[in-house]
């Protein structure tokens, strides 16, 4: 089985590199207000003439509205998607192609000009895009040991060592996350733990998360109930 491969590129340098590496497909990577990759929407039709002329076939083109998914307020977060999407489709209309790609879990359902949606977190969620009030259920948990209990607070062995926190603590149920430390999370809860018991944290950011672990075990139950009935090699370490 042969899989196809298409790359977004936004330069004459990264034009030059497609076409040397022997790559056929390609879409214009336009920035649409999220300050990392992507070329300004009046420049993507030189770019789209720039590839043909090395031989690459341009598909359509790709922006992605980072900086609005996230937004918790759903009427600013669809207003600012459309503000996006009519950078990318001026540029579109340079490019031309059968793509429009963009989108992410946040605004999978507001973004009604894309042709091609790029949500990929609400496979498993996390506490960031949960607060949306979103149709998908969380997925991915971190089971941690309690490893020290006193009458105000209790701590568990998973860290800033084993969660992402560019979005913020995790979560515990029915419990007050205080702050996590290279190996611990410090949390409250009534009735206290014990130690040894085990708690469940919520990570606020999973796709970084995932890739700090070599294992996903997946689950089948409630909570620490749960049996683990197969386990998913992760081969994202040092990526």
């Amino acid at each position: 089985m042969r899989g196809r491969v298409t790359v977004a590129v936004d330069s004459d340098a990264t034009i030059a590199a497609a076409a040397a590496s022997g790559i056929r497909e390609v879409l214009i990577d336009v920035c649409v207000g999220l300050p990392r990759c992507g070329c300004a929407p009046d420049d993507a039709g030189r770019l789209a003439d720039l590839a043909r002329s090395r031989g690459l076939e341009v598909r359509g083109v790709m922006g992605y509205e980072g900086h609005v998914v996230g937004v918790e307020d759903r009427a600013s977060r669809a207003e600012q998607t459309e503000q996006c999407m009519a950078l990318l489709l001026q540029a579109h209309s340079l490019v031309g192609g059968d793509i429009v790609s963009a989108g992410g879990t946040g605004t999978y359902d507001c973004n009604t000009w894309a042709s091609e949606i790029q949500a990929g977190s609400y496979v498993l969620m996390d506490t960031a895009y949960d607060k949306l009030g979103l149709p998908f259920r969380r997925g991915l948990q971190a089971v941690a040991t309690v490893v020290s209990v006193n009458e105000r607070w209790a701590v568990a062995d998973c860290g800033l060592k084993a969660l992402a926190m560019d979005h913020g603590d995790p979560s515990i149920d029915g419990a007050s996350v205080w702050f996590c430390s290279d190996e611990h999370v410090t949390f409250a809860t009534e009735p206290p733990p014990r130690v040894g018991d085990r708690v469940i944290l919520w990570p606020a950011h999973i796709d970084p998360t995932i890739a700090y672990h070599e294992v996903l075990h997946v689950a089948d139950g409630p909570g620490l109930e749960a049996e683990v009935i197969d386990s998913w090699p992760v081969d994202l370490r040092g990526w």
